[in-house]
């Protein structure tokens, strides 16, 4: 690997992101085998992964805090939201016949629950890439350094959205099962509007890297790099404005 560019070693991981398939990655660069490209992909995602502290951050200043609030406010209508968590199901192969059932998600594939904290445009703010597909919601939640900074006094005035797996508190805010009321009404298609800004960012993340639609057949810690690499990678791709993927994946 250490003959290899780094520029290479990028694009040969950037390959592997968008077919999920060490062979095809290696079909296309001369000179590298799929034993090599393996290594390279596990060297870079970590690389890739140990930058989620400069591209994963909770608003600390008044002004971040406000921007938030507006940009939320402009699609939920919502006051004081800063961020939308939910959590989606990224496949990997069985990590091991003791432990494997955890991992069997409804769907009756292995997954891990991935839980993130979006904000409108699209970008994360907090991914935790660790629980199996059985782990409920509001379990990983409650385990996550998330929940203890937003109780802190700084976010006071701050909410985050969440679907109805999650419990209610007075920061983060979820669906009603039932509706009442005209104001119950207008605040569940509130929640509606939020269902859709968080579907859009998981969306347009598992297009961008169809590696995260197609599934993983690494070992769990590789698993783990690539999909926080792929998140870091997301957020650097909306900063500078790249173009949205293509909603046809299967082709790439």
């Amino acid at each position: 690997n250490n003959s290899i560019d780094p520029i290479t070693q990028l694009l040969v991981t950037l390959r592997f992101y968008a077919t999920g398939n060490f062979f095809i990655t290696a079909g296309d660069f001369v000179g590298i085998s799929v034993a090599s490209a393996g290594k390279i992909v596990k060297r870079v995602s970590y690389a890739k992964a140990f930058l989620r502290s400069r591209y994963f951050r909770l608003p600390e200043m008044p002004e971040e805090k406000m921007e938030l609030k507006v940009q939320f406010y402009s699609l939920v209508r919502f006051p004081k939201v800063i961020g939308a968590i939910d959590c989606t199901h990224i496949k990997l192969q069985s990590p091991s016949r003791e432990y494997g059932e955890l991992y069997r998600n409804r769907k009756e594939y292995f997954s891990l629950n991935v839980q993130a904290l979006d904000n409108a445009n699209l970008e994360f703010m907090d991914v935790v890439v660790r629980w199996p597909s059985s782990t409920q919601y509001n379990n990983i939640f409650a385990n996550n350094r998330l929940k203890a900074r937003m109780e802190l006094p700084e976010f006071s005035d701050c909410i985050i959205l969440g679907d109805s797996e999650y419990a209610l508190s007075h920061y983060l805010l979820t669906s009603l099962a039932r509706k009442t009321t005209n104001a119950e009404r207008l605040y569940n298609e509130s929640q509606i509007r939020f269902r859709n800004v968080v579907e859009r960012t998981f969306g347009v993340w598992k297009r961008r890297f169809p590696v995260l639609f197609f599934g993983l057949r690494l070992k769990m810690e590789t698993t783990m790099a690539v999909i926080q690499a792929c998140a870091v990678l997301h957020n650097i791709a909306r900063l500078q404005r790249d173009p949205r993927p293509p909603d046809d994946i299967e082709n790439i």
